[in-house]
């Protein structure tokens, strides 16, 4: 009986300790959010998104007329202060299967499982892109997804889009990365589904975790077609996605295209238009959603024209695979993830190539919640920053510490591979990117 007993009495201490975790969480992230209603915060898309729906209506093709600055915040709330999960009044503390689902993935799994491995989602472009046409003869994919303990059907969706929705002509492959996941299903299980779809998909499996950085080269390294796409594992993309892609670096080998990124939820998992808009940043390296310049949708092609773009978001983008290479791939002394979106975004402007969104191509992406300890991610993400920073910043690394001194004497690991890279590729100095590529982004204090 004693024995019975004991292991119920530890279950319920877990759960409760779960719970007042979470409702700890909850309720210091709204005290403090009460608090800072008048303090600016860093631009993201999904607070951009519903600032924009009221100006845009995408049916009509109404586009924002007026560019938004990329200001710089009066405070800085942190990464290590800022809370790690946002789940809201409505959010049902007590259905353990829900709960399950956000520790350990981030979001809606009930949902996620009843969608199942596929559907079908809204055509979010605009009228005009249903008028272009492309070329026949495109480039061929290789779509490299990587991974880590990701739900299953969510993984499975973003792989039946991709097949479902791309020419089979122009898709070479599809390389699955499995980063040393930990979860069952995604060992045989997923082996199984992925029976659908033999003769397309590659599926690599690290013996130790990478990080996301050196998955994605692990990946590229294996691939065969002519361009790179790299897809985050939960995502989904939407119909003539790959085309635009392909055909603009057909035309160019040196220009890095990324779609227009939508919104899935991540409690509905309902799939929503995103605003127009291109990818920027603050002198904290904070990536942000910035809204665009009207001299852009003005021309012949109107909103469905590329847009020039200072930075990308990182998680979904197509590069020829001779570039990718010939401009050193990512910086492989970075640790996990974060950082390596601007310090590529970087190097391409500065040593010769372009880099632009494209509205004609339309890719859904599901933003997680996640509910763990950030130590770790947070101490990759100053890593990264720093590598960058003494690589591509020049005198204006000192806009950085302004705003960060604490991490001005950290060490950032051996750079002079990159900082030869740089010289080899000529690249151009960080006062030409201010000066023609994101001149928003002023200096305050001095350089």
């Amino acid at each position: 009986m004693r024995n019975a007993v004991l292991p119920h009495l530890l279950y319920g201490s877990l759960t409760l300790g779960v719970y007042t975790a979470l409702l700890h969480i909850y309720f210091h992230h709204n005290h403090e959010s009460s608090g800072q209603k008048k303090t600016q915060q860093p631009t993201s898309i999904w607070a951009l998104h519903k600032k924009l729906q009221l100006q845009i209506n995408h049916s009509s093709g109404q586009i924002p007329r007026q560019h938004v600055r990329a200001k710089i915040p009066s405070t800085y709330e942190t990464k290590e202060q800022r809370p790690s999960v946002r789940l809201g009044r409505e959010f049902n503390y007590t259905d353990r299967e829900l709960l399950h689902g956000f520790l350990n993935y981030g979001f809606n799994i009930i949902i996620s499982k009843h969608l199942g491995s596929e559907r079908h989602v809204p055509d979010t472009r605009n009228k005009m892109c249903l008028q272009k046409h492309y070329p026949i003869h495109l480039p061929t994919a290789s779509v490299i997804i990587c991974f880590h303990n990701e739900e299953l059907n969510a993984l499975l969706r973003t792989v039946s889009s991709v097949m479902n929705l791309t020419p089979h002509k122009i898709l070479k492959e599809i390389i699955l990365v499995d980063d040393m996941s930990d979860f069952g299903d995604l060992k045989e299980e997923l082996d199984h589904h992925l029976e659908n779809f033999r003769g397309k998909i590659k599926i690599i499996r690290n013996k130790k975790r990478e990080g996301l950085i050196r998955a994605r080269m692990i990946g590229a390294a294996r691939a065969s077609g002519d361009v790179l796409v790299f897809l985050d594992s939960h995502c989904e993309v939407n119909k003539v996605w790959l085309q635009p892609l392909l055909n603009a670096i057909a035309k160019n080998h040196k220009v890095v295209v990324c779609p227009i990124i939508d919104i899935i939820n991540d409690m509905t998992l309902e799939y929503q238009p995103s605003p127009i808009v291109r990818g920027a940043f603050d002198w904290y390296l904070q990536f942000k959603w910035d809204n665009v310049f009207s001299y852009e949708m003005d021309g012949p092609e109107g909103p469905t024209g590329p847009i020039r773009s200072p930075a990308m978001a990182g998680g979904i983008f197509a590069i020829n695979r001779h570039y990718f290479n010939e401009i050193g791939q990512y910086d492989k002394g970075m640790n996990l993830w974060g950082g390596e979106n601007l310090e590529l975004s970087l190097r391409i402007w500065m040593c010769g190539g372009q880099l632009v969104m494209l509205p004609c191509s339309r890719v859904g992406h599901l933003l997680r919640q996640r509910i763990m300890n950030q130590t770790e991610a947070v101490k990759a993400m100053n890593h990264n920053n720093l590598r960058l920073v003494h690589v591509w910043l020049d005198e204006y690394k000192e806009q950085f510490f302004l705003r960060r001194p604490h991490l001005k004497f950290i060490p950032y690991g051996n750079i002079s591979e990159r900082v030869e890279l740089r010289k080899q590729l000529g690249c151009k100095s960080f006062q030409w990117y201010l000066d023609t590529v994101f001149p928003e982004l002023e200096p305050v204090g001095g350089s």
